[in-house]
């Protein structure tokens, strides 16, 4: 049996912040080998691991065998449910497409409006928060970046609207995953009894719905620029708000693993009940200049 290892928050001199530097190493190492030297993502996670032990056991004076334990137990959380769940995902996805149903999927949203940017706040913002809330990790961006190359969407461009509508659900994605590990890395590390997934889920649920209202604007913006917020404001402004609100009301009041399921359908309601008694107006060179 290990004895029991107390987390020092500042080792380094007796600083929070000289510390927190030691701290980022592993981050900072990731990054430079994915970003900067262009290296495989395994072999960059791995060597990632090795300066995170190497901190934790020279920095921190963690156990060696309970940094080893740590790292193991990391990378088991990390395929149960992470990346079961986008695999199972993922699968679902091939399987709609051989079968044919993605297209009629992609059908049914052209038929919602037949406007490009309306269809970038329906499919990357609400379809892909619901994707989000059920898989998360990776998979939202995945699946709308593929429905919006296949409206007309540009690859890079398709990608920078996907990730910028994801920032809006990813605090409580794959059924508030993010908030689950949150609570459970601060309630172990602290005794206070609130640190709970319903406390810490609610709190979130007050802070993201201001991103939520921000989020569409920009992504009609990144769209079609000043004339995609001009002409297609009320769109944007219907999807931000109701799914802000939803996510407030769902974060404090129902569930916060269904928080983000409960706000991506309403959104996707709100717009469409929308679509049906406004239009946006829209010049007929518009089309082509995504293309």
């Amino acid at each position: 049996m290990f004895d029991q290892f107390t987390i020092v928050t500042d080792p380094v001199g007796d600083s929070v912040a000289l510390s927190a530097i030691f701290a980022v190493l592993p981050l900072v190492t990731l990054f430079v080998l994915l970003g900067v030297l262009r290296m495989k993502a395994w072999l960059a996670g791995l060597i990632s691991l090795a300066v995170a032990l190497v901190v934790a056991v020279a920095v921190y004076s963690m156990p060696a065998g309970q940094a080893l334990l740590s790292a193991t137990e990391g990378a088991a959380f990390g395929f149960f449910p992470i990346l079961w769940i986008v695999i199972n995902a993922i699968w679902v996805y091939n399987l709609t497409v051989e079968s044919g149903h993605f297209d009629v999927l992609r059908r049914s949203f052209e038929r919602v409006s037949p406007d490009m940017r309306v269809q970038a706040i329906i499919i990357a913002f609400c379809f892909g928060a619901l994707l989000e809330a059920l898989a998360g990790f990776g998979t939202p961006v995945a699946i709308t970046v593929v429905m919006l190359m296949a409206l007309g969407f540009r690859p890079i461009h398709a990608a920078s609207v996907a990730l910028l509508a994801n920032t809006a659900p990813v605090a409580f994605g794959a059924l508030a995953t993010p908030i689950v590990t949150l609570a459970s890395v601060t309630g172990g590390a602290n005794d206070d009894a609130r640190l709970t997934v319903d406390t810490l889920g609610a709190m979130v649920g007050r802070q993201t719905p201001i991103l939520a209202v921000v989020v569409p604007l920009m992504l009609v913006a990144l769209v079609d620029g000043r004339r995609g917020v001009r002409q297609t404001w009320p769109a944007a402004v219907v999807a931000g708000v109701s799914f802000g609100l939803a996510q407030f009301v769902a974060a404090n009041y129902i569930s916060v693993p269904l928080t983000d399921i409960v706000a991506a359908l309403v959104s996707a309601a709100a717009v469409v009940l929308l679509v049906r008694v406004w239009s946006a107006g829209r010049p007929r060179s518009w089309r082509w200049s995504y293309r």
